[in-house]
């Protein structure tokens, strides 16, 4: 048994002697295998307890102080990383460790940091720029090099991505240095789409210009402002160039959005008759006379069992011309029913389209509700609707094709001074707030009869108490007429 106990103290003994052995000096103290162990879980603890730290300020402290994602992301990144730096530095200090002596192996490192490893100096380099200055943020929607997706997480070394198909790609930081990057959320995430159309040559570009707004404003993805728009690009080979330009604010949607679009346009083409053509290719025929002459003799030779063909004569019937209710109607038609549209050309009427669309009401459905904010200004295609106040629980009028209502609300900046209900199927023209003071500059005689209109409703103006009674009998029109060029410049 003793020579078991003698056995079992050598081994001891070898191994203390093994882990207390000096194996190198930095400055004035010796590291042996016992303390670079220790040093080692030090390390490991100051990791563990700084990150920890960093997510509970990101969870806990950032988002009390109601700061979006992407900065919450990377100032919890930068105090980690400081506290990680200030606790191994407290590690090594309390191990002895004399820190000026580490430079000239800081310095030594460096060297072979930025010959060995000049990949992995320019990504850190980067890494510690795109926390600092923020040119992309976590949840950003981005795309360098032809990859696009949502950031995810910027570390020291690398960009974690998330692309449209719900693939993680870990992009070095030097790329989003060194290359152009597109940030589709940098600062106002609205952003412009463009969807190319190519139609038929003889089609109708009013009716194309209709068409393709109308499937913009069917799609909710699409902003109502800017309002939509669509350029008339070039003379195709075997089309007209068309472009509907929308805008949206959800930039990782850009693509569903663009089917959606897509599925509207074929729908609203179709529902026109305007045809989107195969490529075409001109044949020229060399001696066309000669191949005329060849088929009027083959022809004159040609006999139905030795006798011509007899021709029986049908009377002719007469034919009336087929009506069409309002609602096939073009926008342009209906447009130039009203008065101050009627003498409008196509270019014009093209460019009315562009600040309004058309919208049916059956029969009894209400427009706009008293005291509601206002945002829109309707005229009257086709139809009528009823006015009256709920409020007071009086009629005040009913408008006919060719009126307008809701400009007060707008013009004065009051919610909706009453109820309006339509009376018969009803198709309004419905121009929204921003559009609205394009369409009054480019048409100063609406502008001119709003104005009128609304000097004649001066019961209502006193009663909301934005005119007074000497203001009233002095010249109500004189006064509106300020106050659209107050706020529209016109």
């Amino acid at each position: 048994m003793n020579w078991i106990s003698q056995g079992g103290q050598q081994i001891y003994t070898s191994l203390s002697r093994l882990f207390t052995t000096e194996l190198f000096k930095i400055g004035e103290k010796s590291l042996s295998l016992s303390s670079i162990i220790s040093l080692i879980l030090l390390g490991l603890a100051v990791f563990f307890v700084s990150r920890s730290l960093s997510e509970w300020i990101k969870k806990r402290l950032l988002v009390r102080l109601k700061l979006d994602r992407g900065s919450r992301e990377a100032i919890a990144t930068v105090i980690g990383y400081f506290f990680a730096a200030l606790g191994c530095l407290i590690v090594l200090q309390t191990a002895g460790i004399d820190l000026s002596s580490l430079t000239v192996l800081a310095g030594v490192l460096g060297i072979g940091f930025g010959f060995g490893l000049q990949n992995l100096a320019s990504n850190f380099i980067s890494g510690l720029t795109l926390l600092v200055e923020q040119p992309i943020k976590v949840g950003d929607f981005v795309e360098v090099d032809g990859l696009l997706g949502t950031v995810e997480n910027i570390s020291i070394r690398s960009t974690i991505v998330r692309t449209i198909d719900g693939v993680f790609v870990i992009v070095p930081n030097i790329r989003f240095v060194e290359n152009n990057i597109i940030n589709w959320s940098y600062r106002d995430p609205k952003c412009c789409i463009h969807i190319p159309v190519g139609v038929a040559y003889g089609s109708d570009t009013v009716s194309v210009t209709e068409a393709l707004l109308a499937a913009a404003r069917m799609e909710s993805g699409v902003l109502s402002y800017p309002s939509p728009k669509v350029w008339f690009k070039s003379f195709g080979d075997s089309c007209l160039n068309f472009e509907l330009l929308v805008w949206i604010d959800e930039p990782p949607n850009s693509d569903p959005i663009k089917s959606a679009l897509n599925f509207h346009i074929e729908h609203e083409l179709r529902h026109r008759h305007i045809k989107t053509p195969f490529p075409q290719r001109e044949l020229s025929i060399k001696n066309i006379e000669q191949l005329n002459t060849l088929v009027n003799k083959s022809s004159d030779t040609e006999v139905t069992d030795g006798k011509e063909p007899s021709q029986k004569t049908v009377p002719s019937e007469p034919i009336h011309p087929v009506s069409k209710s309002p609602s096939n109607l073009t926008l342009r038609d209906l447009l130039r029913r009203v008065t101050y549209f009627e003498s409008c050309k196509d270019l014009e009427l093209r460019q009315l389209i562009e600040y309004g669309y058309r919208q049916l009401f059956p029969a009894g459905q209400v427009v706009c509700l008293e005291n509601e904010p206002g945002d829109s200004f309707y005229i009257i295609l086709t139809g009528s609707v009823e006015v009256f106040s709920e409020r007071a629980q009086k009629y005040i009028a009913t408008l006919h094709d060719g009126e307008f209502f809701g400009e007060m609300s707008l013009l004065l900046g009051i919610p909706r001074s009453a109820t309006v209900r339509t009376l018969s199927d009803t198709i309004l023209f419905v121009v929204d707030r921003n559009d609205l003071q394009k369409l009054l500059q480019e048409h100063r005689d609406l502008a001119d009869q709003i104005a009128q209109t609304l000097s004649q409703r001066q019961q209502a103006l006193r009663d909301l108490g934005l005119l007074t009674e000497d203001g009233l009998e002095e010249n109500p029109f004189i006064w509106i007429r300020k106050r659209i060029q107050s706020l529209f410049g016109i």
